[in-house]
């Protein structure tokens, strides 16, 4: 599947929405749920005897492994690695990277990650080398919570010891270096209730400035502000799309696209995806919503 299609797919509802439900097994459970589950009667160092052995094991015990990682959670998995450590006196991660290969072996490091490490490490791969993976950082930084944008940088802080976003800075440019710097100060509005006078007010300003940088060219530089600001800090849930189908002197919706189209498309398509996919699967109510 193509990759803005599959954020068209993930943005199609709330991530956070207890309104969605479907079957499983004969239960109803949110549409987005964790199929990993924290194991009953968990040991972490039991299970690092057993993780112990099956590396030691000849030709190392892979079906052990797989058993142990796979049905834990990741915070039964991290304390595996604290107890493996301790016990050991040596990193997990180092002794299953030292008898596994290929994708096994890729899999098994990643699932001893924690999930804010695990986006720093796809961030640090997507910019490191020749080219920058723009999709990479798009779905990862256009997709987090605030609280996990903080935890992302901490532990890209921690783990390669340089500032995302002195790496972004280095490997992007333009409007989208700006887009993504915005993204990474983690001030996205995240509440549930739609503010009718902000949406108004955006919608004004955004269309003004529009029609303006269509008259000028002076007033791009306005234009870009607005627009990257409203993008970046305004609720995708709720906000953005009431804006959209609140009209002045205009359609904001066609200027949010109007300033996606000019900025580099195949990188902005995200924006106008997600705005599209909104409007055509939800409905706003005009009242503020609870």
């Amino acid at each position: 599947m193509p990759f803005f299609d599959r954020l068209k797919d993930i943005f199609s509802h709330d991530r956070h929405s207890d309104d969605d439900t479907v079957k499983v097994k004969g239960k109803e459970k949110p549409v987005y749920y964790g199929t990993v589950t924290p194991y009953p009667n968990f040991n972490a160092s039991d299970d690092t005897a057993i993780l112990r052995r099956a590396i030691e094991s000849k030709g190392v015990n892979e079906d052990v492994i797989i058993a142990v990682l796979v049905k834990r959670s990741n915070e039964q998995r991290q304390n595996i690695k604290a107890a493996y450590e301790t016990e050991h006196g040596r990193k997990l991660a180092d002794d299953l990277k030292a008898v596994l290969t290929a994708h096994l072996e890729v899999i098994c490091l990643a699932l001893l990650m924690t999930p804010a490490h695990y986006d720093a490490y796809q961030l640090r791969k997507a910019t490191k080398g020749l080219g920058t993976d723009e999709e990479v950082l798009t779905e990862i930084l256009a997709t987090r919570t605030n609280q996990e944008i903080q935890e992302i940088k901490k532990a890209f802080k921690q783990e390669y010891k340089t500032e995302l976003e002195e790496v972004i800075k280095s490997e992007t440019s333009g409007n989208y270096t700006k887009i993504l710097l915005e993204l990474l100060s983690g001030g996205r509005d995240e509440s549930t209730r739609v503010d009718n006078d902000l949406v108004s007010k955006d919608t004004k300003s955004g269309v003004r400035v529009t029609v303006t940088a269509v008259a000028s060219d002076g007033s791009a530089g306005l234009l870009d502000r607005t627009w990257i600001s409203i993008l970046t800090n305004r609720s995708w849930g709720r906000h953005l799309p009431a804006t959209c189908t609140l009209n002045s002197r205009g359609s904001s919706k066609d200027c949010i696209e109007s300033f996606c189209s000019k900025n580099q498309p195949h990188k902005f398509n995200f924006f106008k995806k997600k705005l599209h996919q909104r409007l055509h699967t939800s409905v706003f109510p005009t009242q503020p919503v609870h």
